[in-house]
């Protein structure tokens, strides 16, 4: 056989080779089962200038598949003798590099906890400690809505809007979580992250005006939540163990159990909390919106369940400090191509995996 010949052969065999998988990949999805996830360890691009990451609050992701994590910045002092610290909001392009970077350190939250793209690319925050709810253009150049203890602050005008219906109404205690509807712009705010706080579902209107509120039935706290394409709302029942799922009405629909088991057993039978087993969540990027991803803080992991059986598929991800592995994951998105990013607190790592 010529070279030439046999080049096209292993060429041939490679395409074939690779449309099989492709097959065998759509077969497995069309079958109900999740895609596996590797970690993608040349994502991200060494961080510029030297810079020091915090605890990592939160990630999102916005249409340009570009993704921006909350820096908390919460360093120990000594760190900083090798390095600077980091912004408070980084954003990186699809291939790992980082692209912008903003926020002062004297007026963004300590803790800050959740971000969000809404439909015309500005990016919100949820501040914990500070009980507020802010929208920046997508560039973080201007503050174009904050709403918090005082009311709305409108910065268009320098007035203030919407008032408080009642003690708690137009108020958050500690926001940890946030979503934008893209049918009307209400917004849906998880309101609640520590146990002695509101620990409900409060929406306002693109304005900041107070519309209603619900509390999720036995919750210790609402830790997060988002909106699936058929407009049900997913609550995270951290300490609960479960996914709560209401209309845009906040009447209860379903529960999706999210269980975690110790791996060793404690010597007195008490089962020790590390976080909770439901912490933060993401959808697939398809229309249907057929997978969630659920940090399962516990057994740090992730777990993969259908969206609307609640079932568990799958999961990736273990505790450790190792690429793929995690310390205490806090925030999770996912891009148009279905890869998943984890967003760690105690381990200050942001991880992207890639589906295979």
């Amino acid at each position: 056989m010529g070279k030439s010949v046999l080049l096209r052969s292993i060429a041939a065999c490679a395409v074939l080779t690779m449309a099989a998988g492709l097959f065998a990949a759509r077969s497995v999805l069309s079958q109900g089962a999740a895609p596996h996830y590797v970690a993608d360890v040349s994502w991200p691009k060494p961080l510029p200038d030297l810079w020091v990451l915090g605890g990592l609050g939160g990630v999102c992701v916005d249409a340009q598949d570009h993704v921006v994590v909350l820096n908390r910045q919460d360093v120990y002092e000594g760190d900083l003798n090798a390095g600077k610290l980091a912004p408070p909001i980084i954003e990186f392009d699809p291939a790992g590099n980082v692209v912008h970077s903003w926020g002062d350190a004297k007026l963004a939250a300590q803790r800050l906890h959740g971000c969000h793209f809404d439909a015309d690319g500005n990016l919100w925050l949820a501040g914990a400690d500070t009980g507020m709810v802010r929208k920046y253009s997508h560039d973080g150049t201007k503050l174009l809505l904050q709403i918090g203890q005082d009311g709305v602050f409108d910065s268009d005008d320098g007035t203030i809007k919407g008032r408080p219906l009642n003690s708690n109404a137009a108020r958050f205690f500690m926001p940890s979580s946030l979503f934008v509807d893209r049918q009307n712009g209400d917004v849906y705010v998880a309101d609640g992250e520590g146990i002695n706080g509101n620990r409900r579902i409060a929406v306002v209107d693109r304005i900041g005006t107070f519309l209603r509120q619900w509390q999720p039935e036995g919750t210790d706290t609402v830790h997060c939540l988002s909106m699936s394409n058929d407009g049900l709302i997913y609550v995270c029942n951290r300490e609960h163990g479960r996914v709560q799922v209401y209309d845009r009405m906040g009447s209860f629909k379903a529960n999706i159990e999210v269980p975690w088991i110790p791996v060793t057993r404690p010597a007195d039978g008490k089962i020790t909390e590390s976080g909770g087993s439901a912490a933060s969540l993401a959808f697939s990027p398809d229309p249907e919106r057929r997978l969630m991803f659920v940090i399962n803080q516990n057994n740090g992991r992730i777990d993969i369940l259908e969206r609307k059986t609640g079932k568990r598929l799958s999961s990736f991800g273990r505790l450790g400090n190792f690429p793929g592995e995690f310390n205490q994951p806090h925030g999770i998105a996912v891009d148009s191509k279905g890869d998943v990013y984890v967003a760690e607190n105690r381990g200050k790592r942001i991880h992207k995996f890639k589906s295979r």
